[in-house]
């Protein structure tokens, strides 16, 4: 069984930077393609961005530059560092993962996901 656990939340201000963490264990991280994804309070939840095992990468249109995603198969651990956050980057961020090494955007195409972790920026 596939567990994800993410780190790296908090709470900081308008134009700040986070970097997340997503720690992956019990299966073969080369082989998953992996996500991030987030869902504020009354709204659905909205995909971040999204890496293949091969390191593509794909990102929401709001993202415009600002986050980078990563992967470090060696420590099975994928990244999201968050430039320039704004308030409505306010959320509890998601790490999911596939079964497949191609990227996607849908959050139904994922397999397996973390508990989340808060981001809230103050203004």
């Amino acid at each position: 069984q596939v567990h994800l656990v993410e780190a790296g939340g908090g709470l900081v201000q308008a134009g700040d930077s986070l970097k997340l963490s997503c720690a992956v264990s019990g299966g073969t991280f080369s082989n998953f393609a992996m996500g991030w994804f987030r869902q504020a309070p009354g709204k659905e939840r909205e995909f971040v961005a999204a890496i293949s095992w091969s390191g593509i990468t794909f990102f929401g249109d709001f993202v415009k530059g600002r986050f980078i995603i990563s992967r470090d198969n060696a420590k099975n651990t994928v990244y999201l560092q968050m430039n320039s956050l704004k308030p409505e980057d306010t959320a509890l961020y998601y790490c999911a993962g596939r079964y497949s090494s191609v990227a996607a955007t849908l959050s139904s195409a994922y397999d397996f996901w973390g508990q989340g972790t808060q981001v809230t920026v103050s203004s």
